[in-house]
C-alpha cells in the first residue's frame, strides 16, 4: 500500500521543535570549523598585536596632547593680544580702523621695543640665539629621536608672543607647532614607547596646534601626516585625529566656531575661466620663489655683519617700523589685511604695494631674529597676489571673470601651499579658513599648478630650505635619513676590553670610524680604503680601539633601518 505523508495539519510543536534540534546540529558542525578557522587565523593574531602595541594608551596619550595644546594655544593667542593691547589699544587681530586713527610714530616704536626685550631674551635666555619653529620640530623627528628640549620651547614660545604682540611680521602658527611639538616630546619622554611611537605623538601636538590655530581639525591631520611624517600610516591616523579634534574642540568651546575669515559666497562665473586659474597658479608660483628667496638672501646678508645678538632685533625693529610708518598693514600676523583682500576692500595699487612691504617686513623680521613663522604671511601674500589678478581679470574679461574675492581665495592657497611644500593639507587649511568649499576644482588647479613650479625651481619647501643649511637633506627621501642617523654605535662589535691600534710602517695611521660616525660615513670609508674592517674609537686623539666595524655589518644594518621605516610608514 502507497504511503501518503502526513496532512499539514497533523505537523505538531514537537516536530518543529525536533527538527529545528536536528537543524542547529547539522549547521554547528559545518560553521564551527569555520569559525574556529576565521578567528584563529584571521582575528586572533591581529588582536594580539593590537594588544601589544599599546595603541590604546597612544591614543588616551594623543587625546591629553591634544587637550593641553588647545589650551597652550589659547593662552598663546591671548598673549599676543595683550601685548598688542600696550600700545594699539585692542587686543582683537582686526585692527585696520586704528591704523587710521593712531599716530604714526606708535607704529615706528612698537617693533623696536619688542626688538629691545627680543634681544635681551636671545642674550640670556635662548643657547641656540634664535626662536625655534617648524623646521626644528622635523629635525627632532628626523635625528633627535622626537627630543625637544623643553626650556628652549618655552622661551621659544614667550619670543614668538612678544614678537608678535609688538608688531613683527610673522605669523603664530609656526611657534604653536613647535610649542605642541614640546609638550608631546616631554609627554612621550615618560613612557617607554618606541620612536615609532614617539614620532606619533609628536604628530599628534602638531595636528591639535595647527587645528588650534587655524580652527581648522581636517587641515591639522594632513600637515602632521604630510609635513611632520611623510607619509600616511593607518597606524598614525587615530592618535593623530583625536589630538587635533582635541585642539580644536578646546578652542570652539572659547572662541567659537566660526571659520578664520568670514566671507562672502563666490562662485566660479564660467568653467571658461580655468585657463585663468591655471595662469595664477604660474602668478602664486612666481611670488612664492620670490618670498623665500627674499627670506634666504635677506638671512645671508643679515648675518654677513657682525653685529651683536641682542642689537640684532633692536636693528631689525627699526627696519620694520619704518615700513610700517607708510605701510602700518604689515604689521602683526596680518589677519585683518588677509580678510581685507578676501572681501574685496583693497585697491589694486594697494594689493600690489603690500605684496612687496609685506615680503620685505618679513623677510626682515626673519633674519633680525624675531619669533614667528610663514604661515600667515604666505596666506597674507596669496591673497593679495589673488586680489590683484582677480582686479586684472575683471578688467579684461568683465562679463566672464569671477569676482577678486574668489581669485584671493585661490592665490592664498597657492602661495601658501608653494612656500609650506603642503599641497594637501594647504588646500584644506584654505578650506576650513573661508567655508568655501565650492571652488574645489579651481583651487586644486591654482594649488597644483603653484607647488610644481616652486618645486622645479628651489627643489625643496622652505621648511627643507632651512633643514638644508644645518646638512639635513631630508627632502632627498627615507633612505637619506636613515644614512644621517644611524650610527657605527649601533652596529659595531665591541671588544671586552679596548686595544692598542697596530700600526705598520706601510699604514702609521690607520683607518677607523669613530663611535658617531653615520653609515653613510662608514660606507664610504669601507669604499675609500679598499678593507672589509675597521676599527672603532670614541674620539679622534684616541690611541685604542673599541671594537670593529665590517662592511657587512654595516650594509645588512642600513637594510635593516630601511625596512623597519618602510613597515613604518605602510601600517
Amino acid at each position: 500500500m502507497k504511503k501518503t505523508s502526513h496532512p499539514v495539519s497533523k505537523i505538531t510543536w514537537q516536530h518543529i521543535v525536533k527538527y529545528s534540534k536536528w537543524l542547529n546540529l547539522k549547521l554547528r558542525r559545518r560553521l564551527k570549523p569555520a569559525c574556529y578557522d576565521l578567528y584563529y587565523d584571521r582575528i586572533a593574531p591581529h588582536l594580539k598585536s593590537f594588544k601589544a602595541s599599546n595603541q590604546f594608551t597612544l591614543w588616551f596619550l594623543a587625546l591629553m596632547i591634544g587637550i593641553t595644546v588647545g589650551g597652550s594655544t589659547l593662552l598663546f593667542r591671548h598673549a599676543i593680544g595683550l601685548l598688542q593691547w600696550t600700545w594699539l589699544g585692542t587686543t582683537s587681530e582686526h585692527m585696520g580702523t586704528l591704523f587710521e586713527t593712531t599716530p604714526k610714530y606708535v607704529f615706528f616704536c612698537a617693533p623696536i621695543i619688542g626688538g629691545i626685550i627680543i634681544g635681551q631674551i636671545l642674550h640670556h635666555f635662548l643657547d641656540v640665539k634664535r626662536a625655534h619653529a617648524v623646521a626644528d620640530v622635523i629635525e627632532a623627528k628626523a635625528i633627535k629621536g622626537c627630543h625637544i628640549d623643553t626650556k628652549t620651547g618655552i622661551w621659544s614660545a614667550i619670543t614668538a608672543a612678544i614678537s608678535l604682540g609688538f608688531g613683527a611680521s610673522a605669523g603664530r602658527e609656526g611657534p604653536m607647532v613647535h610649542l605642541g611639538a614640546t609638550l608631546s616630546s616631554l609627554i612621550s619622554r615618560a613612557t617607554d614607547f618606541t620612536q615609532a611611537e614617539r614620532r606619533i605623538l609628536l604628530a599628534a601636538g602638531v595636528a591639535a596646534a595647527v587645528s588650534a590655530s587655524f580652527n581648522a581639525p581636517i587641515a591639522g591631520v594632513l600637515f602632521a601626516h604630510e609635513v611632520i611624517l611623510a607619509h600616511y600610516a593607518l597606524r598614525a591616523f587615530a592618535p593623530v585625529v583625536l589630538g587635533s579634534v582635541a585642539g580644536t574642540i578646546i578652542i570652539r568651546l572659547t572662541v567659537g566656531e566660526y571659520p578664520a575669515f568670514l566671507i562672502p559666497q563666490y562662485a566660479i562665473t564660467s568653467y571658461l575661466e580655468f585657463p585663468a586659474f591655471a595662469l595664477l597658479g604660474l602668478v602664486a608660483a612666481l611670488v612664492a620663489i620670490i618670498f623665500q628667496l627674499s627670506l634666504s638672501t635677506t638671512e645671508r646678508i643679515a648675518w654677513s655683519f657682525n653685529i651683536p645678538i641682542w642689537a640684532r632685533p633692536i636693528i631689525g625693529g627699526i627696519m620694520i617700523g619704518t615700513i610700517a610708518i607708510f605701510f602700518p598693514q604689515v604689521l602683526g600676523v596680518g589677519y585683518d589685511t588677509t580678510d581685507n583682500a578676501l572681501k574685496q576692500n583693497l585697491g589694486l595699487w594697494l594689493l600690489l604695494a603690500l605684496l612687496i612691504a609685506k615680503t620685505a617686513a618679513t623677510a626682515i623680521t626673519l633674519a633680525s631674529r624675531f619669533g614667528g613663522g610663514i604661515f600667515s604671511p604666505s596666506l597674507y601674500l596669496g591673497a593679495c597676489t589673488g586680489g590683484a589678478f582677480g582686479i586684472i581679470a575683471a578688467t579684461l574679461m568683465p562679463e566672464a571673470a569671477s569676482s577678486n574675492g574668489l581669485y584671493a581665495i585661490l592665490g592664498m592657497g597657492g602661495v601658501a601651499a608653494a612656500v609650506l611644500g603642503a599641497p594637501i593639507s594647504t588646500t584644506m587649511i584654505v578650506f576650513e579658513l573661508t567655508g568655501g568649499y565650492e571652488m574645489t576644482i579651481a583651487l586644486l588647479v591654482t594649488v597644483s599648478i603653484s607647488t610644481a613650479l616652486s618645486h622645479a625651481v628651489l627643489g625643496m619647501s622652505f621648511f627643507h630650505w632651512q633643514l638644508s643649511r644645518r646638512g639635513l637633506f631630508l627632502s632627498a627621501g627615507p633612505h637619506k635619513q636613515v644614512a644621517n642617523t644611524l650610527t657605527v654605535n649601533t652596529f659595531y662589535q665591541p671588544f671586552e676590553s679596548p686595544q692598542d691600534i697596530i700600526e705598520t710602517p706601510d699604514t702609521p695611521s690607520p683607518p677607523t670610524l669613530l663611535l658617531s660616525d653615520n653609515i653613510e660615513t662608514a660606507l664610504r670609508s669601507f669604499n675609500k680604503h679598499g678593507t672589509n674592517e675597521l676599527a672603532v674609537i670614541v674620539e679622534k686623539s684616541d690611541k685604542k680601539t673599541i671594537g670593529t666595524v665590517t662592511q657587512i655589518n654595516a650594509l645588512d644594518a642600513y637594510n635593516k633601518a630601511l625596512i623597519k621605516t618602510h613597515e613604518e610608514e605602510h601600517n
